[in-house]
């Protein structure tokens, strides 16, 4: 019996020498170890053998299970060492190759413009101002002079969620919520842009969403020619020194006088061409002197405090400064377009 676990032995370790892989190892292992295994069979046999040879027998048996094992483990180590090297041989970054480029994205074109103009105003003293996109028939219409029923209510068709609720049709009532805050006893310099909402048909230059800014400046002795500065210096930073305006009656119930504003056409210097309509102009914004009546709803005495209101579209400027034909471009999300802006600094009309 000796002689078969000393065979049983060599012929174990050389199967596990010659072992390619894993499964391989396993197979020798249930092949020797196993409860059908050949040292298993033999030691079955040691019952039959004389009872002072039964130590020996049985230690030499031990000797070769683990023998047996201990190769096992060390082949498998070994195996799963190469294995491991392998993948890593494959899975091998070469560090010293260019990386590459990252596709980094910037703000969007209104963004840029709505900063732009920020920039501006703050430099003139003006604070940013935000409010509810969601607001109250009060503050979006009543606040500033349009009380229910009023006929220039239908300039603005909006959508209503309820009979006081509706999203709003301009940045106005931030301008009315920001004058009760301050309850009339102090001036107010302020500009609030953001999104607006009205129910418009989609065209090239239509849009039942879009953006605006309106600025409003009371305070004691606030003339139109401090609007018309104003707006001077605004015309000129964002559409080059060369620009001129000009104030055109009109009518806005919020303002009292009301004035539309144009600056001359780039194209054309003022001689006409197809982009002024032949008039050399172009409107760009509304304003006025603020409505007796809002100052009074808002707590300040119109006999004392005066002061000018304006409105304007930063998608407007934005097609009329780059050349911009449509605008619903702004808002389609086709980074072909958008990314033509991501980096631009300036421009004029």
């Amino acid at each position: 019996m000796k002689e078969q676990l000393e065979a049983i032995r060599q012929e174990a370790l050389n199967e596990i020498d010659k072992a390619t892989d894993l499964k391989a190892l396993q197979d020798i292992k249930v092949a020797y170890l196993g409860k059908k295994g050949s040292l298993t069979s033999v030691l079955r046999g040691m019952g039959s053998l004389p009872k002072e040879e039964r130590p020996a027998v049985g230690e030499m048996a031990n000797s070769v299970r683990e023998a047996i094992t201990n190769e096992i483990t060390k082949k498998t180590d070994a195996l799963e060492k190469a294995a491991l090297e392998e993948k890593l041989e494959q899975e091998a970054i070469d560090v010293t190759l260019p990386g590459r480029p990252v596709q980094v994205g910037g703000p969007h074109l209104l963004t840029s413009i709505i900063e732009e103009i920020e920039d501006l105003f703050i430099g003139m003293g003006f604070e940013v101002r935000e409010g509810p996109e969601v607001e109250t028939d009060y503050f979006n219409f009543e606040a500033l002079n349009l009380p229910k029923g009023h006929p220039a209510r239908d300039m603005q068709d909006s959508f209503y969620l309820t009979n006081e609720l509706l999203l709003r049709t301009h940045t106005s009532p931030v301008q009315a919520r920001t004058m009760q805050q301050y309850g009339g006893s102090r001036s107010v310099k302020m500009i609030c842009p953001g999104k607006v909402y009205r129910r418009d048909t989609d065209d090239a230059t239509h849009s039942h969403q879009f953006t605006q800014i309106e600025g409003l400046f009371v305070d004691k002795h606030v003339r139109m020619s401090d609007l018309k500065g104003i707006l001077d210096k605004f015309a000129k930073s964002m559409f080059g020194n060369d620009r001129k305006i000009r104030l055109r009656p009109s009518f806005f119930p919020f303002t009292e006088p009301s004035v539309e504003m144009d600056i001359s056409c780039k194209v054309c210097q003022g001689d006409g061409c197809s982009v002024c309509k032949q008039s050399g102009w172009i409107e760009i914004l509304g304003a006025g002197m603020v409505h007796p009546n809002v100052l009074e709803m808002a707590g300040y005495d119109s006999e004392t405090y005066s002061g000018f209101a304006f409105g304007m579209g930063p998608d407007r400027i934005a097609m009329l400064k780059y050349g911009i034909d449509d605008i619903r471009n702004f808002y389609t999300n086709d980074k072909r377009f958008l990314g033509q802006y991501h980096h631009v600094k300036g421009g004029t009309l």
